[in-house]
């Protein structure tokens, strides 16, 4: 077996992704620490064709170079806005239709596996901050929790790992149905 080259791999250019169909979601993060986890979610959601990203509260924002070492240049493909606080954004998807999610784990979430997006719905999935999750009062605001199933000894995965998880999921439930 021969690993692709790049120019074998047929990527789409910036211009080309930035009319490309789009996944119906907007990842929204709410106070992230870490630049490189945003970093990473930024490269993870370029990867899934995200509609945008939310970055809200303490959350860093581009451009920034603790950001671009793991985005590699998804922060020019990938939309994102700026809020100073979470329940700004979610104000605004809701009035933008949005289904609001957060990634959690609370009681009553429905485990990612059970879950069954809605082709006709749009998207918003937020990640918390890396040691308290996502806020209390965001938590009031949601339409639904995902709980990603876990069977080891740890209480969470890391916020990149929940995206990517998270994303493939809805990207195949969504877009790979036979």
């Amino acid at each position: 077996m021969r690993k692709l080259k790049l120019y074998e791999l047929n990527r789409v250019s910036i211009t080309e992704f930035k009319t490309q169909q789009k996944l119906p979601m907007v990842v929204v993060l709410d106070n992230v620490r870490s630049m490189h986890n945003i970093g990473s979610i930024f490269r993870t959601g370029d990867g899934f064709a995200v509609e945008q990203i939310y970055l809200c509260g303490i959350t860093a924002h581009p451009p920034h170079r603790e950001i671009e070492k793991t985005a590699l240049g998804a922060t020019q493909s990938v939309n994102w806005k700026y809020f100073t606080n979470t329940l700004e954004a979610l104000t605004e998807l809701k009035d933008r239709g949005y289904h609001i999610i957060a990634i959690e784990q609370a009681e009553n979430s429905t485990m990612l596996n059970q879950f069954i997006p809605d082709a006709t719905e749009r998207y918003a999935l937020i990640f918390g901050n890396e040691v308290n999750g996502v806020a209390d009062e965001i938590m009031e605001k949601v339409d639904t929790c995902i709980e990603i199933p876990q069977f080891g000894t740890k209480h969470s995965f890391n916020i990149v790992v929940s995206a990517g998880i998270v994303l493939w999921d809805f990207f195949a439930k969504l877009n790979l149905k036979a």
